[in-house]
């Protein structure tokens, strides 16, 4: 209803960021659909977390908390890195959609692999393979990296890039915008 009061009366960019966000909260409830098989029960990333001890931390990122488990998912018991993703801040839920999304699509074998996803009212989780060998930064200062071992690593990073941000199969790029040494596995 129409506040009688002019002043109190939502301003016409408030209006339409509502109607903005009502449009992205429809277009994600289709797409969601898309991806329902890679739905995880919030139970099952809690266990395989151990209800997200500290222990288990593998980051603080820019979007959530990064943690470490081991989920038996399909009838395989897999290593796992599981982030649960801030809401609170900007476009949250649209930020989760798109990495989902995103991340359903990547196919290489230097890049992690999506496992799922958990969208609980309270949750919202990613859940990848987990390179259990640490980052590159742990490994780059070893005395035991030979010269061919250290441009095997480089091939392989340069070709992951190259597949973000050039594949010829998608219709967009991606920018990582965070490529260091200890976000590469």
């Amino acid at each position: 209803m129409l506040h009688l009061d002019r002043e109190k009366r939502p301003t016409t960019e408030k209006v339409l960021m509502q109607l903005k966000k009502a449009l992205v909260f429809q277009n994600m409830a289709s797409t969601m659909n898309q991806f329902a098989h890679l739905q995880i029960p919030l139970e099952d990333v809690a266990k395989a977390t151990n209800n997200y001890h500290h222990d288990n931390i593998i980051e603080h990122g820019g979007v959530g908390i990064v943690y470490k488990g081991r989920l038996l998912w399909s009838g395989r018991l897999m290593e796992i890195a599981a982030r649960r993703f801030d809401c609170k801040h900007g476009d949250g839920d649209l930020e989760f959609l798109a990495e989902i999304s995103a991340l359903s699509d990547l196919k290489h074998k230097n890049l992690v692999s999506i496992i799922g996803f958990c969208d609980a009212i309270d949750e919202k989780i990613i859940v990848t393979t987990y390179g259990a060998n640490g980052s590159l930064g742990q490994y780059l200062n070893s005395l035991n990296l030979t010269w061919k071992q250290r441009l095997r690593i480089c091939l392989g990073v340069a070709r992951a890039l190259s597949y973000l941000h050039y594949d010829k199969g998608r219709d967009y790029a991606i920018l990582h915008c965070n490529i260091n040494s200890n976000t590469i596995c």
